[in-house]
């Protein structure tokens, strides 16, 4: 097996991380640090872009299972594993500073967030973000995990932890796993509803944000909200 200072390349992946910094290696340097080593045929940079190449995006990558990359030849149960291990420590060192530090600017930016958050959802999660005056986040709360309904999506629950952690503003988002993100007319019936509803308690609703595969659907930046 060949491992990185076996490499036949100008500076290897690790010494232009130490040189360089990480934001400057590509893809597959920064893969082929994590893989270690590569084998008998494959150097280990030729085997991280071999990875790469298989999923065609760092999505499909993210999602990708132990069995499917186990199927990379080169790739062991071992290795699997340490991947799947670092795509998780990786999402939770992320969530660990969207909790602490998560402040919604707008949109567009949170909305990258959320699809980070909910692309893997199988099912819809309708979830409510309260925030303070500047629209800091003070938490986050799963409502209900189902198909957003009149029946189902309640504002009385959503608004009731709004006066518990005495939000300023509420943003409400769901996930759309077909991956299409644009409103069905339950979604803009729940909207018109829960603007109603914090206008009642003089709350803000800031947002109604649908996400989906890489995609989003605001209410406020559609003009769909007052």
């Amino acid at each position: 097996m060949y491992e990185i200072r076996e490499v036949d390349y100008p500076m290897r992946p690790r010494e232009r991380l130490r040189t360089l910094g990480e934001k400057y290696l590509s893809d597959q340097e920064l893969l082929a640090i994590l893989l270690r080593t590569g084998t008998a045929r494959s150097s280990v940079l030729d085997l991280s872009g071999q990875i790469l190449s298989h999923f065609e995006t760092l999505e499909n990558f993210r999602r990708s299972s132990i069995e499917e990359l186990m199927q990379i030849p080169g790739i062991g149960e071992s290795k699997a594993v340490e991947i799947r291990a670092m795509m998780e420590l990786g999402k939770r060192i992320q969530s660990t500073e969207r909790k602490r530090y998560g402040q919604v600017k707008g949109a567009q930016q949170f909305a990258r967030t959320l699809m980070d958050e909910m692309s893997d959802f199988d099912q819809e999660h309708l979830v409510a973000v309260y925030l303070d005056g500047r629209n800091q986040i003070i938490k986050k709360r799963t409502i209900f995990v189902g198909t957003v309904n009149s029946a189902s999506a309640n504002p009385r629950e959503i608004l009731h932890f709004a006066v518990k952690t005495l939000a300023a503003g509420i943003l409400i988002t769901h996930n759309h796993p077909s991956g299409d993100p644009r409103p069905s007319d339950a979604d803009v019936v729940f909207t018109e509803r829960m603007e109603n509803a914090c206008d009642y308690i003089g709350v803000n609703l800031v947002d109604h944000i649908i996400v989906g595969q890489q995609r989003y659907f605001s209410f406020q930046e559609s003009g769909l909200m007052f």
